[in-house]
C-alpha cells in the first residue's frame, strides 16, 4: 500500500513538474527547429520569471535604428524587474526563444534584412520551410510562449476586429490565439486603428479574460488610457494578476487572459491628437483601398500614423511598449514566486532533439545497437563521440524549517526537492550542453551508460535525460533492480546533517555492458567515475587501450578514487606510455591516489621507475617549481595566499609520482584554481609545442625536457575565476561541469592540451563551466549551452 500510495504522489508531481516541458519535448523530438537561449533556458528550468516578447514590432513596427533601440531597451526593463527577457522569433528558418544581440540587429535592421516577414500562425510552416527570417506577432508569439511554457508575454497592442469587420470578417488571429495559449497577455489594450467595442464583445464570445490593470475599468485604447468602453474586471497590481494566470492553471484551463494597461500619463494629453491621426489615417486606407490588403494593412496604417503626427506616435507607442514590459516582467516575477511557493511551477526543460527509443531493451548487445537508430525517422544515429560510463542517480534532498526539529524522531514540516545526479549523468549533460550545437550530430555526440532500475526512478531518469536532449540509448533498465538514489538530509542553513546512497545496481555494473558500447561506437574519448567497481574498470580500460580509445577517469570521491589502480596495474606491462590519458582529482583525492599507488607496490614496479628516470627531472626542475610556489594563488584575492602547497604539501611531487600512470592530471584546487601536470612522450612530445617551451612563470608554468628520452613535463597553475558575491548557490554538481567541459573541448580538439594557448582557453571554458553550475540550483546550470560559441574557436 505505501509503495502503491508513493507511486500516485510520485506520478502526480512529475506530471505537474512535466505538463509543459511534454509538448516542447514532443515537438523537439519530431525535430522541429527550435532554439531556446541558454538564459532562457536556465530560467525556465529553475523557476525563475520569464517574459516573452514578441518582433514584429522590431521587424514591421518601428523605422531602423529606433527599432533596435527600443528591443534592447524593452529586454532592459524586464530585467530590471527580475524577470528574463525571451524575444521571439523566426532566424533562418529557425525558432528563437530568446535572442542573442545579433540576432536583434538582424531583425531590426530592415536595410541590410529586407526580406523578413510577419509571421502569424499561418506563416509559420512555411517560413521554415523556406529558411525565412520572422518577426512573430501576438499570434505566434503566444504560440511559441505556451510551447516553452512561459506565462507572461508582454506587447503594444493587441490585434482584434478591423472596421467594417462585421462586413469583412476581417479579424485578427491573436483573439482566437488567447482561447488556446494559457499566457497573460500584457498590452496597451487593442490597436486604436481597429474597432475596440467589436473586439472586446468578440473576446466575450470567446471567453477570454479581459482585465483593465488600472484604477478604473476604462479599457486603454492604445495612445489613450480611455476607449469609452469598460473591462468587466479591474485589478491594479501584479500578486493578482498572477493569481489570475495561476488560477487558470490549477483548473487546468487552456486560455490566456488578457491585461490591458494604460500608457503613461504624461503621455495621455497627446493621445487625442494622435487618435484624430488615427481617423484620418483608417479613412485613407479605405479610400486607397489599402484595407483589402490583410496582414499589410496594420504596418502601413502605423507608417501612416507616424508621418501624420510627425513622429510624436512613434514615441507614444515607444512608451507603452515600455510600460507594459515594467507590467510584464513585474508579474512574472509574483507568478514565479506563486508557483514555487506551491512547488508546482510549470518547468520547462528545453531539448535539443536527439531520443531514445521509447521501449527500451534489456541487454547491452541490443542497446549498443538498437541505440544507433532513430526511432522517429528510422535513420541511423551517428557513433557518439564521447561515452561517459558511470552513475546516473536520483537525488533526494530533504531540509527542515528548523534545525531543533532534527532532534525528534518523527516527521517534521520542510522542503523535499528531487533532480538527476550521479557524477557520471551530471558529467556526461555538462559535455552535452557544451558540445551541442543546432545539428543533430552535434546532439548525439556524447552518450551517458548507465545502468538504471525498472521503477519510479528510472523511468524519471529516462524521461529526464530524454527532455535534455540527450541520447538516452545507453541508460540499461535492470529487471527489478533498484535505480541508484542518492538521499540528503540537511540542516537548515544547508549543511549536510546526514545521508543514505543506493549505488549497488552501478557498482555491481558488468564490464561487459560498456564493452559493448565501445565496441559499437569506438568513441575519441570515454570517461568513467569511480562508481565503478575495480572490476569493471578493468574490462573498461583493456577495452579502450585495444582499441586506441583515449581514457579519462574521474576519481568521484577519496575512497573512490583508488578503483582504478587495479586497473592501471594490470595494463602497466603491456604499454610504452600511461595507462590512463586524463585524470581530474581533487587535492584529497591525489593523495589518496598516491597513498594507495605505494601500498599497492605500484611505484615499485620496474616500469615506474623507468618512466621516472626518462622524465630527466633535476635541479632546474626543482628551483623554478620553488621559484612557481611563490606567487600568488589568485590575482583578484590575496587572502588565498600564495603557491607554496604545491611545494609544502607535495602537490606537485606526487603529481609528477603519478605520471607513470597518468599522462594528464587535471587537478581541482577549489578556489586556489587548478593545476595541471603532463608528460609528453614520444611524437606527443616532438609533435606538440611544448617541446620548444621553456619555463615562464609570468604565465604561471614550469617545463622540463629530457635530453636522454625527449619527454616533456609541464606543470602550470590557472587560478580560479572570480565569483560574483553572494553568487553562490550550490556546489554539488561544479567539479563535474568543469570536467564534463574538459571533455567536451577534447572531443572538439584532442589536442586541445598540446600548446600553452589551446590549454588555457580549454581550462578557461572548464573554470566558467563550474562557475556556472556554481551560481544555479542545478548541478549542471543549462547555461553551459552558451559555452559552445567559446568551443567552437579552440
Amino acid at each position: 500500500m505505501l509503495q502503491a500510495s508513493f507511486r500516485r504522489i510520485f506520478t502526480n508531481q512529475r506530471l505537474i513538474s512535466l505538463r509543459k516541458a511534454s509538448s516542447l519535448s514532443a515537438a523537439r523530438g519530431r525535430r522541429a527547429p527550435i532554439d531556446v537561449h541558454p538564459e532562457v533556458e536556465d530560467a525556465l528550468a529553475t523557476g525563475k520569471p520569464v517574459v516573452a516578447l514578441e518582433s514584429t514590432i522590431i521587424t514591421h513596427g518601428m523605422p531602423y535604428p529606433t527599432s533596435l533601440e527600443m528591443a534592447q531597451s524593452v529586454e532592459r526593463i524586464v530585467r530590471s524587474t527580475g524577470s528574463i527577457p525571451a524575444t521571439i522569433a523566426v532566424i533562418g528558418g529557425r525558432i528563437k526563444i530568446g535572442l542573442h544581440p545579433a540576432e536583434l540587429e538582424r531583425l531590426a535592421d530592415q536595410h541590410s534584412n529586407p526580406t523578413a516577414v510577419k509571421l502569424s500562425r499561418r506563416d509559420i510552416a512555411a517560413a521554415i520551410a523556406l529558411k525565412k527570417d520572422g518577426g512573430t506577432t501576438c499570434c505566434s508569439t503566444l504560440i511559441f510562449a505556451a510551447l516553452a511554457g512561459i506565462k507572461v508575454f508582454a506587447t503594444g497592442g493587441l490585434g482584434g476586429v478591423h472596421r467594417g469587420g462585421e462586413n469583412t470578417m476581417d479579424v485578427s488571429a491573436d483573439l482566437h490565439e488567447l482561447t488556446r495559449c494559457p499566457v497573460g497577455l500584457v498590452s496597451a489594450g487593442v490597436k486604436s486603428i481597429l474597432d475596440i467595442r467589436r473586439t472586446l464583445e468578440y473576446l466575450e464570445t470567446l471567453g477570454v479574460p479581459v482585465v483593465s490593470y488600472a484604477e478604473t475599468h476604462d479599457f486603454p485604447a492604445f495612445y489613450s488610457g480611455r476607449s469609452g468602453f469598460e473591462s468587466p474586471w479591474r485589478i491594479n497590481d501584479p500578486r493578482t494578476a498572477a493569481q489570475i494566470l495561476h488560477t487558470h492553471w490549477q483548473l487546468g484551463m487552456s486560455n490566456g487572459a488578457l491585461f490591458a494597461v494604460p500608457i503613461p500619463a504624461e503621455y495621455e494629453a497627446v493621445g487625442s491628437a494622435l487618435q484624430e491621426a488615427v481617423e484620418q489615417a483608417v479613412r485613407e486606407s479605405e479610400e486607397q483601398n489599402i484595407s483589402n490588403l490583410g496582414k499589410a494593412v496594420t504596418p502601413w496604417l502605423l507608417n501612416r500614423v507616424g508621418e501624420l503626427t510627425q513622429g510624436k506616435s512613434l514615441a507614444s507607442n515607444i512608451a507603452l511598449v515600455e510600460n507594459t514590459a515594467l507590467v510584464g516582467g513585474q508579474i512574472a516575477v509574483e507568478y514565479a514566486k506563486i508557483a514555487g511557493d506551491r512547488h508546482d511551477q510549470d518547468q520547462c526543460y528545453p531539448v535539443t532533439g536527439i531520443r531514445g527509443k521509447p521501449d527500451e531493451p534489456h541487454s547491452a548487445s541490443d542497446v549498443a545497437s538498437s541505440g544507433t537508430t532513430d526511432d522517429l525517422k528510422g535513420q541511423p544515429l551517428p557513433n557518439a563521440s564521447l561515452v561517459v560510463v558511470g552513475c546516473a542517480a536520483v537525488d533526494i534532498t530533504s531540509q527542515p524549517l528548523t534545525d531543533s526539529d532534527l532532534g525528534h524522531q518523527s516527521t517534521f514540516p520542510g522542503k523535499v526537492s528531487m533532480s538527476l545526479g550521479g557524477v557520471g549523468r551530471n558529467i556526461a549533460e555538462a559535455a552535452h550542453r557544451v558540445l551541442s550545437s543546432h545539428s543533430d550530430e552535434s546532439s548525439a555526440a556524447t552518450l551517458l551508460v548507465s545502468l538504471v532500475g525498472d521503477d519510479s526512478f528510472g523511468r524519471l531518469l529516462n524521461e529526464e535525460t530524454r527532455m535534455l536532449g540527450m541520447r538516452t540509448d545507453g541508460l540499461i533498465p535492470v529487471r527489478g533492480g533498484r535505480s541508484s538514489v542518492c538521499s540528503l538530509l540537511l540542516e537548515r542553513s544547508g549543511g549536510l546533517r546526514a545521508g543514505v546512497a543506493d549505488m549497488d545496481l552501478v557498482r555491481n555494473m558488468d564490464g561487459h555492458v560498456a564493452r559493448e558500447f565501445i565496441l559499437a561506437h569506438k568513441p575519441k574519448l570515454l570517461a568513467v567515475d569511480g562508481n565503478l567497481s575495480p572490476d569493471t574498470l578493468k574490462v573498461v580500460v583493456s577495452e579502450c587501450l585495444r582499441n586506441g580509445v583515449d581514457v579519462f577517469f574521474e576519481p568521484t570521491s577519496v575512497i573512490k578514487s583508488a578503483s582504478i589502480l587495479p586497473a592501471i596495474a594490470g595494463n602497466l606491462d603491456q604499454l610504452a606510455w600511461s595507462p590512463i590519458t586524463f585524470a581530474s582529482p581533487n587535492l584529497l583525492e591525489l593523495a589518496h591516489l598516491y597513498q594507495q599507488a605505494q601500498l599497492l607496490n605500484l611505484t615499485s614496479h620496474d616500469r615506474w621507475w623507468q618512466v621516472l628516470d626518462s622524465l630527466g627531472l633535476g635541479s632546474k626542475f626543482r628551483t623554478d617549481l620553488d621559484l612557481l610556489s611563490r606567487k600568488e594563488a589568485s590575482s583578484h584575492d590575496t587572502s588565498r595566499g600564495n603557491l607554496a602547497f604545491l611545494v609544502e604539501k607535495g602537490v606537485a611531487q606526487m603529481a609528477i609520482n603519478l605520471l607513470p600512470f597518468f599522462r594528464h592530471l587535471v587537478i581541482k584546487c577549489g578556489d586556489l584554481g587548478v593545476v595541471v601536470v603532463m608528460r609528453f612522450t614520444g611524437d606527443d612530445a616532438a609533435d606538440s609545442p611544448w617541446s620548444t617551451e621553456s619555463t615562464n612563470h609570468h604565465r604561471r608554468y614550469v617545463v622540463s625536457h629530457s635530453p636522454t628520452s625527449g619527454d616533456t613535463v609541464v606543470l602550470q597553475h590557472f587560478p580560479a575565476m572570480q565569483l560574483p558575491n553572494n553568487a553562490l548557490v550550490n556546489t554539488t554538481g561544479a567539479g563535474d561541469s568543469l570536467v564534463g567541459a574538459l571533455l567536451a573541448a577534447l572531443v572538439q580538439s584532442p589536442k586541445a592540451f598540446h600548446s600553452t594557448i589551446s590549454l588555457q582557453r580549454t581550462i578557461d571554458i572548464a573554470q566558467h563551466a563550474a562557475l556556472l553550475s556554481l551560481q544555479s540550483p542545478l548541478a549542471v546550470s543549462p547555461l553551459l549551452s552558451s559555452l559552445h560559441g567559446e568551443l567552437s574557436h579552440q
